[in-house]
């Protein structure tokens, strides 16, 4: 293709998409108004509630997850530094986007996962779909979402989204996929539905699986919340940036430990919930 055509290729593309951005992006936008009106609640509610109120509720959930007083304890005093060092709000507003997120994704990223188990090629054709999320530069991705929607939480939490959806469709296909057939052929022996195989026997088997999905999909959040607020996203990216931008060593070291000590957090927990899960999954099939 000569040089000439192919400028004028570019100009017409981002030509259609100008267009195409005026005149359907306020009806874009506003499909996403529910959800940023459930982020900027949950995120209100984490600043409202005292901090002993949001460390106690770590706990349980830490002690729920892996039954360790070791995790506890560390839960604890990583979240009672970050508030000793100033990075509470930061940090509440990190945890309200990857909650929201880790939602999001579990409520797509499940029935498409189960819709690639259930026919191949549905599986040939959102395979290479996945592969590009997972491998695009996510700052090729945001030029479409921002001439879209413009700066603010909702692209965020779009971009953060297309980044961390991948892993908990594939290991949903592949935990579903992996369920005994011998186990399969005795439900079909009682006369059970491909439903009721599905919401009985294949979803439950496969729950380790999916929740070791659902752990990189948490972990893949994280790495993104950096790039979510150079779009205006709050949260421990914010000072990072800051940090950057005039070389504040200290500043963006800290905050970066910040979102180390969630990312180890959160990890851990669900690792442990999911090899709970796992040990429970072979007593039941022994």
């Amino acid at each position: 293709m000569e040089r000439t055509d192919l400028m004028e290729l570019k100009k017409a593309i981002d030509l259609g998409f100008r267009l195409f951005s005026r005149k359907y992006g306020d009806a874009i936008e506003s499909f996403f108004d529910p959800l940023l009106f459930f982020l900027v609640r949950l995120e209100k509610l984490l600043l409202a509630t005292p901090w002993p109120i949001i460390i106690l509720v770590v706990a349980i959930l830490a002690w729920l997850g892996s039954r360790s007083w070791k995790l506890v304890a560390g839960s604890v005093v990583a979240f009672m530094l970050i508030g000793y060092f100033g990075m509470w709000e930061d940090t509440m507003a990190t945890v309200a986007i990857i909650t929201v997120c880790t939602i999001l994704c579990i409520a797509v990223g499940i029935p498409i996962g189960v819709l690639m188990s259930k026919s191949d090629r549905t599986e040939k054709t959102i395979l290479p779909i996945l592969d590009m999320m997972q491998t695009i530069p996510s700052f090729v991705y945001l030029v479409p979402i921002l001439m879209l929607l413009g700066i603010g939480k909702v692209p965020g939490l779009i971009a953060v989204c297309i980044y961390a959806l991948p892993p908990v469709v594939r290991l949903t296909n592949l935990g579903i996929r992996e369920v005994d057939k011998e186990t399969l052929e005795a439900c079909d022996s009682y006369g059970a539905t491909p439903f009721q195989k599905l919401t009985t026997v294949q979803i439950p088997l496969s729950l380790p699986t999916i929740f070791a999905g659902v752990n990189q999909t948490i972990m893949m959040a994280l790495a993104m919340v950096v790039i979510a607020s150079m779009i205006g996203v709050k949260g421990l990216g914010v000072p990072i940036l800051r940090a950057i931008s005039n070389q504040y060593l200290a500043l963006g070291l800290m905050n970066g430990l910040a979102i180390v000590a969630l990312a180890i957090i959160f990890d851990r927990i669900t690792q442990q919930y999911g090899k709970r899960m796992q040990k429970h999954r072979g007593i039941q099939q022994k």
